[in-house]
């Protein structure tokens, strides 16, 4: 059985469950509102919970890709309003400034300086850019917006208007325009930029979904296109090959650059979950067995700690002691902070890497589809571990933070794992929501 901090559900928490024990569990969690997320007015969501001590963060503005995962988990329980009304908020956002597109498309502004990229973090409440240099080269951010766009034109929850379309075709004409197949972003982890599979695949999934609604004849060309350039099937699928040969050569590893190489990295889970996209993937370095398999034997076996997951080994990010750091340090990307550390004699330790909360529900989910499709109980009882580690990371009674609460991470505060600042994080919440989500039908 994993740790569990909170008492409480620890005495809910079970091996083998029942739907009843899963709706007892369920119920608990809704009565602390542990699942509760606050929304600004149109729709969109903060990062995290912010108040005067964690103000530092920033986590009070607006992120694309943790509102994607936040509206999609909404949208896996059926709850289509909250998600529709947050996708159609960033809809605004990038119509309000498609400049940000439109100017690497026509070759007006170099892509190598990130603040001329589409901005991926901005003021929720009035939809405007924040004057504060960031790493903006985030073709996962971008790709998650275009997927589940496209998931919901798909289920006809969803009906563009033109002006929409013409938005759509924007991201296409970007990612070929930078080709992102081989261009080094910040990714998932808003870090030192690099050629980075779970980039890549973020992309590709977002093509294909595209595709899938052309071939569905759900959209006409006549109104994606921008100037003389019109999307079309040949188009997207010109588009798609490269992407999926640079994850053959890339995959299980996260990264191949010889300065900048990364074998292990737990963002490769979400082209498993929800992404969907490894299935018929294979290459020379997966033989004998699928790149989901091996990227799901990696993290376990090289990231999982006992409090969550790390997103890489030597991530700075939360080390031990983080608060000890100068604040300028804390809000620095990571060859910044590691470099001042190494200034500092404060060389990063193996295993001391913070522990995430947000991937434990997603290897939960990854597992719970499994079952679904296979009924092997070898898979229920992995979905059924992962999901008790996730709700073992919930705060205890007596945190500091407040109880029942998801945390961002558990870091090493001198010899003892505890709750980073951003607690409680909307991101972690959603993997959650969509962890039990799963285990329902897996138990239905």
């Amino acid at each position: 059985m994993p740790y569990i901090h909170n008492s409480e559900v620890a005495r809910l928490i079970k091996s083998d469950y029942k739907l009843a024990d899963l709706q007892n569990l369920i119920s608990l969690l809704q009565k602390q509102e542990t699942l509760n997320f606050p929304t600004l007015d149109n729709g969109l969501f903060p990062a995290a919970i912010v108040s005067d001590s964690n103000e530092y963060t920033g986590y009070a503005a607006v992120w694309v890709r943790d509102n994607i995962y936040v509206a999609y988990s909404h949208y896996v329980w059926g709850e289509n309003d909250l998600a529709l009304k947050c996708v159609r908020c960033l809809m605004q956002y990038f119509q309000k400034h498609q400049h940000r597109f439109t100017k690497i498309i026509d070759g007006e502004v170099n892509p190598d300086d990130v603040m001329q990229r589409p901005h991926v973090r901005f003021n929720g409440a009035d939809l405007t850019e924040i004057d504060q240099n960031w790493q903006h080269a985030q073709n996962d951010a971008l790709g998650y917006f275009l997927w589940f766009y496209c998931q919901l034109i798909s289920d006809r929850l969803l009906q563009p208007s033109p002006e929409e379309l013409a938005i759509l075709s924007l991201f296409v004409l970007y990612f070929k325009a930078i080709a992102y197949w081989q261009d080094e972003d910040s990714g998932h982890w808003e870090e030192e930029r690099k050629v980075s599979a779970s980039s890549i695949g973020v992309v590709v999934a977002s093509l294909q979904s595209l595709s899938k609604l052309f071939s569905q004849d759900l959209l006409v060309s006549d109104y994606c296109q921008y100037q003389n350039q019109t999307i079309s099937i040949e188009l997207l699928d010109h588009l798609i090959k490269p992407g999926l040969n640079a994850l053959k050569t890339i995959l299980p590893a996260e990264s191949n650059q010889p300065d900048r190489a990364r074998r292990y990295d737990a963002a490769l889970l979400f082209l498993i979950y929800p992404l969907d996209i490894l299935d018929d993937l294979t290459g020379d370095s997966a033989p004998r067995s699928s790149f989901a398999d091996r990227i799901i034997d990696d993290v376990t076996q090289n990231l999982q700690g006992k409090y969550g997951i790390s997103r890489y080994l030597n991530d700075s990010f939360w080390c031990r002691n983080y608060t000890d750091l100068p604040e300028n340090i804390r809000t620095s990307i990571s060859t910044e902070r590691e470099q001042w550390l190494q200034e500092q004699g404060r060389e990063l330790q193996k295993g001391e890497e913070a522990q995430w909360c947000i991937f434990d529900p997603i290897i939960s989910a990854i597992y719970g589809v499994k079952f679904q499709k296979t009924q092997q109980t070898e898979y229920l009882e992995q979905q059924t571990f992962y999901l008790n580690r996730s709700l073992g990371q919930l705060t205890a009674t007596d945190s500091k933070v407040g109880e029942f609460k998801c945390p961002e991470l558990y870091y090493l505060k001198q010899d003892q794992y505890v709750p980073n600042d951003a607690t409680p994080l909307l991101w972690t919440q959603a993997n959650l929501h969509l962890a039990l989500k799963i285990m329902e039908q897996s138990l239905t």
